[in-house]
């Protein structure tokens, strides 16, 4: 198969899976009640992974899409961090809400760090896979072959 439908694959399953990170990530933020699973820290859990999916997604599908005309080939770009300024205020916004309009779920504080921690986590996972660093780990630097535009 050619590179270029390869990519194109690729760009249509990231962007997908981009879409559905993003729609869990808002169902599970904006439900109206929590499931209590007896673990303090599940839902911490939850909120690093809830932002670190759609973050991380959104940005490698960015990636394979290829750099606009003028803009750097690497992440972060500013494209990149529009979607981290994004994701972070939403953190605090999401808190916000919850406390002020839901009868049985209150805003936390820790919630919004968990919620920063994942944003962090998305944009430097999303970075790592985008410069092939993921497939150097434990190989050494010499033998990974370069990422081919």
């Amino acid at each position: 198969m050619p590179e270029s439908g390869r990519r194109q694959r690729l760009l249509w399953v990231l962007t997908g899976l981009a879409v559905a990170a993003v729609l869990l990530h808002l169902y599970g933020l904006y439900r109206p009640s929590v499931p209590q699973t007896g673990v303090w820290y599940a839902d911490k859990v939850g909120h690093v992974v809830g932002f670190a999916a759609p973050v991380g997604l959104i940005l490698l599908a960015r990636h394979a899409a290829g750099p606009p005309v003028g803009d750097a080939e690497r992440l972060p770009s500013r494209f990149g961090l529009v979607v981290v300024a994004i994701f972070a205020l939403h953190g605090v916004v999401s808190e916000l809400v919850q406390h002020v309009t839901y009868l049985h779920r209150t805003g936390d504080a820790l919630d919004v760090v968990a919620d920063w921690l994942g944003v962090g986590a998305g944009w430097v996972g999303a970075g790592a896979l985008a410069s092939g660093k993921w497939r150097r780990a434990g190989r050494g630097v010499a033998s990974a072959p370069p990422l081919r535009r």
